[in-house]
């Protein structure tokens, strides 16, 4: 059920039954018995799921300052998959200069894990939407090569285990950009190289594996993609995503040939059947492109995450869980970092709360995916513009009015 008070959305299930699960406690001495994980997305345009973790630590504080609080930013595979779990795990950040979506040069940012050897890469650092102006935008002409160019980089630095999240792309090239970085030659008629941009896939006929990086075949790849859509047709990757990143009607069109034509080419070449698995049609076609040219497999985002960081470990100890992300509506529940935080701490019947910048339709279905209760963080009637800009804010003292509630509720036992 769903309440509207003073301008807070409070969606709950049994919240009473939910904290009597909660570890035993009372009083300030029983705080010390609370162990709190902390594992928040990112809060989109407004902070990182770092800074939001610190948020929420605070708010928890002003009510359990003695509680054990175990931080662990989270991320789907998309913008902060790096920072997540670079930070999780204690790993490394790095900085490469790679090729952008236009040509121009673009310093990117991705990471080795704590276990110094596992990389990871988003690839929106290099070929992302936001690195281009509206007025930029034109998926004809795009590039992956700077996301083969940081496949390089870690495979350069020693990495044989890699983990790519490809969300946030402004491309629609099939991933034929981040092959040519990594060896393969796409030629055309005249035996020329074909110049960057999906449009240009038109005119592929030939495909030259031999160049392919050998060191590919020892190493072990994740894909982070949380979309199922083929590589073409009325789902496919030019009908769908082309439109936000510039396309028309008519180049949505052209390019959804263009990549019919590359699929056909490319599946005679590598003889893999990739243009209908699930997820080919992620990224302007990058997930089609893995599965044609590299040994990758594609997961679910926050599965990858999750395992990364050992979640399970943490989190089978907690009293409770507080998640959250910017945005919470129906689409949360599928795959989005809230639900798989709560599948994970379902598993040891560990209740999970929810802070959102904002809920939208839907929200009472997540009540049947292991989050116990949804909270918007907003305390009052106000802009978008003001919530984004307080969220620090907004973030902290919803965390705390939680912790009041929980404590209240238990206090009545």
């Amino acid at each position: 059920m769903a309440r509207q008070e003073k301008g807070i959305l409070l969606h709950y299930g049994n919240i009473s039954h939910t904290i009597n699960k909660i570890m035993p406690f009372s009083g300030i001495d029983g705080e010390k018995f609370l162990r709190i994980v902390v594992a928040p997305d990112s809060y989109k345009g407004s902070a990182s799921a770092l800074v939001v973790a610190q948020a929420m630590e605070r708010g928890i504080r002003r009510v359990f300052p003695t509680a054990e609080v175990c931080k662990m930013p989270i991320a789907d595979g998309g913008e902060g998959t790096v920072e997540a779990l670079v930070t999780a795990t204690g790993g490394q950040f790095q900085q490469t200069q790679v090729t952008g979506p236009l040509g121009q040069p673009v310093a990117a940012s991705w990471g080795i894990l704590g276990d110094g050897q596992t990389a990871i890469i988003e690839m929106a650092a290099a070929s992302g939407l936001p690195l281009l102006t509206p007025e930029q935008r034109d998926p004809r002409l795009t590039t992956t090569f700077g996301t083969g160019e940081l496949i390089r980089a870690a495979l350069d630095a020693g990495s044989r285990k890699i983990i790519l999240g490809i969300g946030g792309s402004a491309t629609n090239d099939g991933g034929v950009g981040m092959a040519q970085a990594l060896g393969i030659r796409f030629t055309g008629d005249d035996g020329a190289e074909l110049p960057h941009g999906g449009a240009a896939l038109a005119r592929l006929r030939r495909i030259h594996l031999e160049g392919l990086d050998p060191r590919l075949r020892e190493t072990e790849i994740t894909v982070a993609c949380d979309v199922d859509n083929p590589l073409c047709g009325p789902r496919g990757a030019s009908a769908v995503f082309g439109p936000q990143k510039g396309a028309t009607p008519e180049m949505v069109a052209e390019l959804d040939a263009a990549l019919a034509h590359f699929a056909a080419v490319a599946t005679a070449a590598t003889g893999r059947q990739a243009a209908e698995q699930p997820g080919a049609g992620a990224a302007g076609g990058l997930g089609a492109a893995m599965l044609f040219f590299t040994p990758a497999q594609l997961r679910p985002g926050v599965e990858i995450v999750l395992d990364a960081v050992h979640f399970a470990e943490v989190v089978k100890k907690a009293s409770f869980v507080i998640t959250g992300e910017g945005r919470t509506d129906f689409q949360t529940a599928f795959g989005k970092a809230p639900v798989g935080v709560a599948k994970v701490a379902k598993q040891f019947k560990v209740p999970v709360f929810c802070l959102s910048g904002a809920l939208g339709d839907g929200t009472d279905t997540l009540l049947s995916h292991g989050i116990d209760a949804l909270l918007g963080i907003c305390d009052q009637p106000m802009t978008l513009e003001q919530a984004m800009r307080e969220g620090e804010t907004l973030i902290e003292a919803a965390a705390a009015r939680l912790c009041r509630i929980i404590r209240a509720v238990r206090s009545l036992r």
